[in-house]
């Protein structure tokens, strides 16, 4: 058993598992550069490990919210060969730029298919974009916070048995652990943290990393 009760990893465990992971790619620097200036949210490094880690051995994915497309090239340079991405971000003028990061990365245009469109209402159409209709064995979720719960029910049939499904920004700077937290969004994370976690068909926890990592897996 653990003796160390209440150990939250810090700044000092952070420097020292980027010190012995293989460097990011040059593509990913350059986005991580792009984004600050420009406040583009964007996952954070460890986060980035931590998804490319679980795409290892995913071949269908779906991401929604692709900003400069920083998880996505996280994801896609980890896929086995063969492996497809479809991402959602309405933002075209930052999904192209992605694209080109992309490019750089030597990820071929035909991994990714983007779609230039808000999630729901791409999950809505009738007919449906065929590239949305999965299986899917994993998908991300970093994209309008109010709105996670209802990507997850428009996902959730489109999921291969033991899928697995991520989520950011779950704990939202402490926010969703504060009862006394007005910050817009809150409300609507601690439900989808509720209903995640408590569903019979899911495995799931949450991993302090970066801002919250929700990990679940559909029960097979």
């Amino acid at each position: 058993m653990s003796t160390s009760h209440g150990y939250v990893p810090g700044r000092l465990e952070r420097d020292y598992t980027e010190s012995i992971g293989q460097p990011p790619h040059p593509a990913l620097l350059a986005i991580e550069r792009a984004a600050e200036p420009d406040d583009v949210p964007i996952l954070d490094r460890a986060g980035g490990r931590a998804l490319a880690a679980l795409a290892a051995g995913r071949r269908r994915i779906v991401e929604v919210g692709t900003a400069f497309g920083y998880s996505t090239l996280w994801m896609a340079l980890a896929q086995p060969a063969g492996g497809t991405i479809v991402t959602l971000d309405p933002d075209q003028s930052r999904t192209d730029r992605a694209r080109g990061w992309w490019r750089e990365a030597g990820i071929a245009d035909e991994q990714i298919r983007v779609i230039n469109r808000p999630a729901l209402e791409a999950f809505a159409a009738v007919p449906a974009e065929s590239a949305l209709s999965g299986p899917f064995d994993l998908v991300f979720i970093d994209a309008l916070k109010h709105e996670y719960h209802a990507y997850l029910q428009a996902l959730r049939p489109r999921l291969a048995p033991g899928a697995l499904i991520v989520a950011d920004n779950v704990l939202w700077s402490g926010a969703v652990a504060d009862p006394a937290s007005t910050r817009t969004g809150t409300p609507e994370l601690r439900a989808f943290n509720t209903a995640v976690l408590a569903d019979l068909g899911l495995v799931a926890t949450i991993l302090p990393i970066g801002d919250g990592l929700l990990l679940a897996t559909v029960r097979a």
